[in-house]
């Protein structure tokens, strides 16, 4: 199956029009036809089966023949995740965090960020194209970029750990993770964090936690976390 997203696609649509450049990549691409089926997400959990009526390089329509509403995963991740100072090894990140499972990503802007910068809109896209490559109908959120110490001052319901290589009393994530729980992760950048930074998150009642014994890279450690969650949750 292939799967396609256009987030103005809604469940009450008996028909459904693609903008210009989706139809051009229908046609000239994918090589599709009048006839043929399409599977459409609209990120937010629907699955429609939709014939094409129209295969034009300007203009696609289909019908849409069936729809339903998947169900979402038993648990919430959300991974704050301090940008690297090579762009690409983010990019790797969060697509890779989206195939596994992630719902929310936020970059977080620390005491020792190199980068505090990011392209948002081509985050977005990369997110986009991991959830249909991993055919998946929930689009993970991306905040926009903010400061840790902003972060902190926000409310969490859900169980939250931080990973830091600071040589303190730390338990191993996988040991705290139960199924069904919603939780969230913090990472932090190449220079890891601060010791004020951690001493905040401790005062939020963050849990110190390790990812194993050998020190991983920004990204490696987030994907390490990502994997935990999800093989727990298998």
């Amino acid at each position: 199956m292939q799967l396609f997203y256009n987030p103005n696609i809604s469940e009450s649509d008996t028909s459904f029009n693609f903008d210009k450049e989706e139809s051009r990549h229908i046609v000239k691409v994918l090589r599709k036809k009048t006839g043929d089926k399409l599977h459409i997400t609209n990120g937010n959990g629907w699955l429609f089966e939709a014939k094409l009526t129209l295969a034009g390089i300007k203009h696609c329509s289909v019908d849409i023949i069936s729809k339903s509403l998947q169900p979402k995963r038993n648990y919430n991740l959300h991974l704050a995740v301090a940008p690297t100072k090579i762009n690409d090894r983010y990019e790797w990140f969060i697509e890779k965090a989206t195939e596994i499972g992630v719902e929310t990503i936020t970059p977080i802007i620390c005491d020792h960020s190199e980068r505090k910068v990011i392209k948002k809109e081509r985050f977005e896209k990369i997110i986009q194209s991991a959830m249909k490559q991993s055919l998946q109908c929930y689009l993970p959120k991306l905040n926009t970029p903010i400061t840790l110490k902003d972060f902190m001052n926000q409310e969490f319901s859900e169980l939250s750990f931080i990973a830091h290589c600071e040589e303190t009393d730390k338990k191993a994530l996988k040991s705290l993770l139960k199924k069904n729980q919603d939780c969230l992760i913090l990472i932090g950048p190449e220079g890891d964090f601060s010791v004020k930074e951690i001493e905040i998150a401790l005062q939020h009642n963050f849990i110190p936690v390790t990812l194993g014994e050998t020190r991983l890279r920004t990204e490696t450690a987030a994907i390490a976390a990502c994997h935990s969650v999800a093989f727990v949750n298998e």
